[in-house]
């Protein structure tokens, strides 16, 4: 496919205009502001449009689309005991398949292209993406409140399954990574030893951490250590690993976080809608830890509108610090693009760059809210929305395109995933 006369952010995030990009298999094989001599088949007019690298959802719940809406206005430990967990019970294989389904027809929808998911019924969420075409780095989220051996429970036996039967599946777009729900949900024992097996075969690990105040100052009394140095403690950071969160650091979180080179997922749009704060990310940037961006679940999004989240992401800091460039258009931008990536482990994407695999997003820049354009990256990040996404492709498959989704059937999805959450409310009542 060639994109002809198009806008494009190119690998130093810069702007350049009339531009042809060609894509070949996978890959992003030319760029240039001349047409290419070799023929890359179907072409794309740009005129209007802006080509740029997908978005990186880095932290997310992805079956929990079923869950939109469900158990407003309630604290947290209210809202997860009283409405997420009782409904979660009632899950089945074929509900989160479904329900991630739904889930990747939205992110598509909006320009991702890849996210990193913590859930369980993993291997329904990898059919899944294998059957869409997305990727995806899923992890097992592993709780333990019985101090039995990891090995011996049901989470440690079906992450150790799903890394061994999925990892680097659909030709790379599947991730498995060992998945730590967080440091209030097992004990130490069970940290250490989902530590040492990611260590062991080199995968990353994802974790929730200094989501809320409770969950933080709870830490520190039952081990005289904030999460951050807990989990540091037990050798959790000896992996490339994403904390997502991290609303509570203190002073010396953040230099373990950038020694360790831990990747903090900001999710601003669930942190403010569930009350739980705000993460300092001028501080995160100020000490060159990597910031990639998340929407959390649906449940506490309540969509997976990533450029709604990007807009968040840009102005809660100026607010809260009184710092206009607190964060500036170009962190947003490599927030949601390849600090993501790097997040994920996927070196080769996350940049418009020949060699790069071909993870773009084509938007429409022709209309009103649009223009005029002094700054296409501001407007970008203030004026877009994410209806403005026209096509999504992953490793050069186009999967979205003006309307139409070409990898999935969503009418069929939409019903099934209505007929999963009336079974479950019928099951509650």
């Amino acid at each position: 496919m060639l994109f002809k006369n198009i806008t494009i952010i190119d690998e130093d995030f810069n702007i350049k205009k009339n531009m042809y990009v060609g894509v070949k298999d996978q890959s992003i094989a030319y760029i240039g502001d001349q047409s290419p001599k070799e023929s890359y088949g179907s072409e794309i007019d740009g005129k209007g449009k802006l080509l740029m690298p997908g978005f990186f959802n880095c932290h997310a719940h992805s079956p929990m689309t079923l869950l939109r809406g469900y158990g407003e206005n309630l604290k947290l430990q209210d809202w997860l005991n009283t409405k997420i967990f009782p409904f979660e019970e009632k899950l089945n294989s074929e509900r989160v398949y479904w329900g991630m389904m739904l889930a990747i027809a939205e992110s598509i929808r909006y320009g991702i292209v890849s996210t990193t998911d913590m859930y369980y019924f993993c291997e329904d969420m990898a059919k899944a993406v294998l059957e869409t075409g997305v990727k995806n780095n899923i992890g097992r989220g592993v709780a333990n409140f019985t101090g039995e051996d990891l090995w011996c429970i049901d989470a440690g036996k079906e992450s150790k399954a799903l890394y061994e039967k999925f990892h680097n599946a659909g030709e790379g777009r599947i991730h498995i990574d060992m998945s730590l729900h967080a440091e209030y949900t097992s004990d130490e024992r069970t940290v250490r030893q989902l530590a040492e097996y990611a260590n062991r075969i080199g995968t990353n690990v994802h974790v929730h951490v200094s989501e809320t105040s409770l969950e933080h100052e709870e830490c520190k009394a039952r081990h005289g250590l904030t999460p951050t140095a807990y989990l540091n403690r037990c050798g959790f950071f000896e992996q490339p690993a994403t904390a997502a969160h991290c609303v509570w650091l203190e002073e010396d979180d953040y230099q373990i976080l950038k020694e360790k080179g831990v990747t903090v997922a900001c999710n601003p749009v669930s942190n403010i809608k569930l009350a739980s704060g705000t993460c300092n990310v001028p501080k995160l940037l100020d000490k060159g830890i990597n910031v990639a961006l998340g929407t959390d679940s649906v449940a506490s999004n309540n969509s997976l509108n990533f450029m709604e989240d990007m807009k968040f992401f840009a102005l809660l800091p100026k607010g809260i610090h009184h710092r206009l460039t607190a964060v500036t258009p170009d962190d947003v931008i490599r927030a949601a693009t390849i600090n993501g990536a790097r997040s994920q482990g996927r070196l080769d994407t996350g940049i418009l760059k020949v060699g790069c695999k071909a993870d773009l997003i084509m938007l429409d820049i022709s209309g009103p809210a649009m223009h005029p354009i002094h700054d296409l990256k501001s407007n970008l990040v203030y004026s877009a929305s994410g209806s403005d996404v026209a096509l999504t492709m992953v490793d050069g498959k186009v999967l979205y395109h003006q309307g139409e989704y070409l990898t999935i059937d969503i009418e069929k999805v939409i019903y099934q995933a209505e007929k999963s959450v009336a079974d479950i409310l019928a099951a509650l009542a």
